[in-house]
């Protein structure tokens, strides 16, 4: 068996670069996602029910169907569509992992705001806080420190799917490594090397989760 690593060496500067947007692929659209799911969540906790309904639609529709269809459906098929230009690929890639991030963490969200005692609400109405105050102040606090877990294996879900963009040719991690192949002949070195630098990076993720957790409860355990 031939093994070249040296292709690796050779390479290794736009390995380091697919995974330097690869990861901000994935910060970008979490954090754009979590502001939007935060959004979504309470706009399906509302009593308006137009205002629900168009937000499980929103849930539904990017929960339930294929990412890279999403790619493909934003970058191709809404510029014509809307009479645009057609975006940058690295705008249009933004765009869809963070419409789609945020579908998932709504429900992270909603999930997190629905497991708070009822109770809690009511203590603090009667305190004298609006619904909004006691919303900021009392129950999404809670809901967020419960949110925690599923929200980072949300960002290592988005961190592999990010790869999905290679599709419309944005140079991360994983076009890089197409990119590699195409140049070397080398796949199984190129593959192999790729899947260990995003396996390093989720367990790092996962970590630092743990980490947050056990952090969190030792707070409300001290509370």
């Amino acid at each position: 068996m031939d093994f070249r690593w040296h292709v690796i060496q050779d390479y290794w500067p736009v390995l380091m670069s697919g995974l330097r947007l690869t990861i901000e692929l994935t910060v970008i659209a979490v954090s754009i996602g979590t502001v939007i799911g935060l959004i979504v969540s309470l706009f399906r906790l509302s009593k308006l029910k137009p205002v629900g309904w168009l937000a499980k639609g929103y849930v539904d529709f990017f929960r339930g169907t294929p990412l890279l269809v999403q790619i493909l459906l934003i970058h191709t098929g809404l510029p014509p569509l809307l009479g645009i230009p057609p975006m940058p690929r690295m705008m249009s890639g933004i765009i869809a992992l963070s419409l789609n991030s945020g579908a998932y963490i709504a429900e992270i969200f909603r999930a997190g705001i629905l497991s708070i005692d009822r109770g809690q609400m009511e203590a603090a109405r009667s305190l004298g806080m609006t619904y909004g105050q006691a919303m900021v102040n009392v129950i999404l606090p809670q809901a967020f420190k419960r949110s925690v877990p599923p929200l980072g294996n949300e960002f290592i879900a988005m961190l592999k799917d990010s790869s999905l963009v290679s599709i419309i040719s944005v140079q991360e991690l994983m076009m890089s490594g197409k990119i590699i192949v195409g140049r070397s002949y080398r796949p199984f070195e190129t593959w192999i090397v790729v899947a260990l630098l995003y396996l390093v990076m989720t367990m790092t993720i996962s970590q630092f989760v743990g980490y947050l957790e056990r952090r969190l409860g030792k707070s409300d355990h001290s509370e």
